[in-house]
């Protein structure tokens, strides 16, 4: 975690769709990129559902459909999965509730799930301001507040300390509850108090942690309760521990507790004579416990005043969520008076990157030509940008620190420390969203994978109720298989006796190294391609359709112009693959990279770029991405050189968000083509027939002269998959000068399923001109339901529909 006087906090200024109503009281989840919001109070209890898309900045109420649940504050709200369960709070007129429910988000579908009792004992009494925690297929319910009373509008306010376990179902469905058998002291009675699990990691047994609440005093003690012996404890800590609190949030990002914010008492007051009776505060406070030593590190104090608004406001009964490593913080309320029987909600969103961004998988290719690569890398989640960078065996100059007489370029300067900054270098792809797409596009070069009061002023009663390996030309450390001529379903792969050469290399797990690439220097990544690409050339099946093969269902879809909020389910992507007009590409030793300088390509807001230039360097500078302490130089005071063919390049990408800069990815690299080989085949077409499917695809936009055949290849199984799954064997299928074939039930049944990403039949589909075989465009035809989808108005994941041709996204029959 940075120190304090570096925290970057951010607020979310900027965003779409119906933003819901502040509150307290409320509890939110995080599925992949969504933060889910339930419940909470203020002028009344709120039973909407919200979801907040923390990558499009989009706010939106799902159409919720079965039994949904009324609205409730201070609940217990966990997710596992893609299922939220929730337990208990306020509902409406003040009455507490021991109620459950289990929504599928996958469905947006609310269901009431009765569990059993427990074997001895009763089941959990209706209550408020509990820890309601997940681990494994269990939750632990601990403590909380309930009313003594029959009539809640006589609240006889009574503090809990009993602990439940309750036993999920795979899937959907609860089995009940259990009274585990506890050894040791117990922690106090308690309400608004927070409990977090975690296990350190190759060792230990989970330990569930609770810190804080109320029971007629705030409390700043921390217990401890192991999982497995199911023994309680008080761990010595160090370090300066928080005030005593209640309402406040507890998070956990990696071995650190993140405690923010909550009701503490005033300055000198002093709580032991009036711990009734004096006025309480929120704070803006913020400390985390390093869970493994047990030492508490402040970062943000109780007597830091922030008169520049550049972090939350002191609040209490808001939400955190931590996605990646970044927390998310929401509404809440800044204070109640009793004098002046009032509260304040807040409306604000911030986050804040806790730790500078892991590195990113290895760079991949999606296109290579003449003098460009479009390339890309996975995502890395909650980041404001990557730092791409090259470095080459060619000569070139350095350029002099006076460079000034470079062109001016807009938009090319980011500081990773200013908020909403969305600048890119000239060579970046607009901007995409967070929707998981899926790319058809053909490739070329080489490619790499990686891979109160007692009585009534309770906490909620007074808030509520105020009343990717390297693959390089001419460089191999493995033996692949080689295409023979085409014998039926069972050929082993060869390549390497056929007058179009073919070398059939697929991405190899990080640390091994493949590929050989001669003049014509193809390769395709084999990798999900999960963003927009700006080449026209290749469709996909797409959208929310499926294809049945035998007893599977999958979809294809194109990454050209997808719908913002949609999701492909057929993939297609660069395969590791290089073409020779007649001879097989000679193996030599790996290359490394050299102690050549690093230089910058630049900064880019998405995980995609289209490179074709590079900065030099200043004199006397190892990379560019170092002058000054934070922000990046500004690249229109750099001279550019052009990429240039038939070219080796290494590069490397790292991760931006508040925090800085993080680590570079593994090295990639690619090489440059040489002109006159065709383009990859484009508009593949996937469709179900009676003698297998239908495969189709359109000629090449860049032939370069006549086309004089085409090849499609299917990945097989063989021994050699088993040993190393990643590196696939074809079997060639087709051959000849139309654009489509069948590919027949018994070829299928010997298709090898891939996993590398999500399981799918693997096809390539490459062209023959004079002067030989161009680079193959790869699709995976993905063998699934239930695929990720980015969430619109209704919908987080896409479903499967009727069988049907998909072409660019529009299903027919």
């Amino acid at each position: 975690m940075a120190a304090p006087s570096l925290l970057n906090w951010r607020r979310v200024s900027s965003f779409t769709g119906p933003v819901p109503r502040a509150r307290h009281g409320h509890r939110a989840v995080a599925i992949r990129e969504l933060m889910i919001i339930f419940g909470g109070g203020n002028e009344g209890i709120a039973d909407e559902l919200h979801v907040y898309n923390t990558v499009t900045n989009q706010w939106f109420l799902p159409a919720v459909r079965g039994d949904i649940p009324p609205g409730c504050a201070a609940h217990g709200f966990v997710c596992d999965g893609t299922r939220i369960l929730v337990f208990g709070g306020m509902v409406e007129y003040g009455r507490y509730s021991n109620e459950l429910y289990e929504l599928q988000a996958s469905r947006w579908l609310w269901k009431k799930v009765k569990p059993h009792p427990p074997s001895s004992g009763l089941p959990p009494c209706p209550r408020l301001g509990h820890s309601f925690s997940l681990y494994g297929n269990k939750c632990y319910l601990f403590g909380g507040l309930a009313n003594e009373s029959e009539d809640s509008n006589n609240n006889v306010p009574r503090y809990l300390n009993d602990f439940y376990e309750l036993e999920l179902q795979h899937g959907s469905g609860v089995v009940g509850w259990s009274i585990p058998v506890t050894k040791g002291i117990v922690p106090s009675p308690r309400e608004s108090h927070t409990a977090v699990i975690y296990c350190k990691k190759d060792s230990g047994s989970p330990k569930m942690y609770v810190f804080g609440g109320m029971c007629g005093a705030r409390l700043d003690d921390l217990w401890q309760l192991d999982l497995e012996t199911m023994s309680w404890s008080k761990p010595e800590t160090k370090g300066t521990v928080p005030l005593p609190r209640s309402l406040h949030t507890a998070s956990v990002i990696g071995n650190k507790m993140y405690i923010f914010g909550g009701w503490v008492p005033h300055k000198g007051e002093n709580i032991e004579t009036s711990p009734h009776d004096c006025e309480w505060r929120c704070t803006s406070s913020f400390s985390y416990l390093n869970l493994d030593t047990a030492e508490w590190t402040t970062l943000v104090s109780d007597s830091q005043e922030d008169k520049k608004n550049s972090r939350p406001r002191p609040r209490a009964g808001h939400c955190a969520v931590a996605i990646g490593t970044r927390l998310y913080f929401w509404s809440g309320r800044d204070g109640y008076k009793k004098a002046l029987n009032s509260q304040v909600c807040c409306k604000d969103l911030w986050y804040l990157d806790t730790e500078k961004p892991p590195a990113p998988s290895q760079v991949q290719l999606i296109k290579a030509t003449t003098n460009s690569f479009h390339v890309k890398w996975d995502e890395v989640p909650t980041v404001e940008g990557y730092l791409l960078q090259l470095n080459t065996d060619l000569p070139h100059q350095t350029a002099s620190s006076d460079s000034s007489l470079a062109p001016n370029l807009q938009g090319v300067r980011m500081d990773p420390h200013r908020p909403g900054s969305n600048s890119t270098v000239p060579n970046s792809i607009s901007d995409t969203t967070n929707s998981a797409k899926t790319e058809h596009t053909p490739m070329k070069g080489t490619s790499v994978k990686n891979r109160p009061d007692l009585k009534a002023s309770t906490d909620f009663n007074a808030a509520l109720h105020p009343s990717m390996a390297t693959n390089t030309s001419n460089h191999n450390s493995c033996v692949v298989d080689m295409l023979r001529k085409n014998e039926g379903p069972h050929t082993s792969a060869n390549i390497g006796v056929l007058s179009s050469c073919l070398d059939l290399r697929t991405v190899i797990p990080e640390t091994s190294v493949s590929s050989s690439v001669s003049s014509a220097q193809t390769m395709v990544t084999q990798q999900t391609i999960k963003t927009e690409s700006s080449s026209t050339n290749g469709a996909v099946v797409k959208d929310e359709t499926s294809l049945t093969t035998f007893s599977t269902k999958s979809e294809v879809d194109d990454t050209c112009a997808l719908p913002a909020t949609k999701i492909s389910r057929v993939e297609t992507q660069a395969t590791a693959m290089s073409f020779s007009k007649e001879t097989p590409s000679n193996p030599v030793a790996t290359v490394k990279a050299g102690e050549r300088q690093w230089c910058d390509v630049g900064i880019f807001k998405n995980n995609t770029a289209l490179v074709s230039q590079f900065y030099l360097l200043p004199k006397g500078k190892q990379s560019i991405s170092k002058i000054g302490n934070a922000d990046v130089p500004d690249y229109s005071l750099l001279k550019k050189q052009d990429l240039v063919p038939g070219t080796g390049y290494r590069f490397r990408v790292a991760a931006i968000n508040g925090c800085g800069i993080g680590p570079f990815s593994k090295i990639s690299e690619f090489k440059t083509c040489i002109p006159g080989f065709p383009g990859a085949p484009s508009a593949v077409r996937i469709s179900k027939n009676v003698e297998g499917i239908h495969l189709s695809w359109e000629p090449p936009t860049s032939p370069s002269g006549n086309i004089l055949e085409y090849s499609a290849y299917l990945a097989i199984r063989t021994a050699q998959i088993q040993d190393n799954p990643s590196q696939l064997v074809f079997m060639r299928i087709y051959c000849g000068l139309k654009t489509s074939c069948i590919v027949t039930a018994g070829q299928l049944a010997n298709a090898h399923i891939d996993y590398t990403s999500r399981p799918a039949i693997v096809f390539r589909i490459s062209a023959k001109n004079e002067k030989g075989y161009g680079p193959a465009t790869q699709v995976r035809w993905l063998q699934g339901i239930h695929l990720p989808c980015c969430a619109k108005g209704n919908g987080l994941w896409s479903r499967s529909g009727k069988a049907g041709t998909v072409l660019l996204g529009k299903p027919t029959s």
